[in-house]
């Protein structure tokens, strides 16, 4: 399940829901991201996808994961619009034989979900809003799955 939504997450629901009849799934990991408050200088998230697009490109780098590391099934849930500080932004799950492959599934998504996937981020805070990048931690993250 690839979704994009507005209202906050249910994260133990979508967990509980991922995890429902797995017979043979050993391994199931998960991702919940947060927005922060950034020492208060953020007091709203703020973020923007392009429907259709952004969901396509998401689901082009599950495939990717699914292959490279067998998994059994993948859940990206993706906030949009307002997030305040402490509220979840994003859940991935992963499900595999084994850990090692659920668990690397897992950072492989986030990191791309962090440096590349096709989302505008936005802080508003006291001294005002600010477009949000990746860091260079957030990409160097990223450019070691490129192989």
């Amino acid at each position: 399940m690839i979704r994009l939504q507005t209202e906050p997450l249910d994260v133990g629901a979508l967990t509980a829901a991922f995890c429902a009849g797995r017979s043979e799934t050993g391994a199931v990991a998960t991702f919940i991201g947060l927005a922060r408050a950034e020492g208060g200088a953020t007091k709203v998230l703020e973020l923007e996808a392009y429907s259709g697009f952004t969901e396509k490109r998401i689901a082009e780098m599950v495939e990717e994961a699914r292959t490279r590391f067998g998994l059994h099934d993948v859940s990206v849930v993706h906030r949009i619009g307002p997030v305040a500080p402490g509220e979840a932004v994003v859940f991935v799950a992963t499900a595999a034989a084994h850990r090692r492959e659920a668990l690397e599934a897992c950072d492989h998504l986030m990191d791309y979900l962090k440096s590349r996937a096709p989302f505008w981020k936005k802080e508003h805070g006291p001294d005002g809003e600010r477009w949000i990048e990746p860091t260079g931690k957030d990409l160097a993250d990223a450019k070691r799955w490129d192989q």
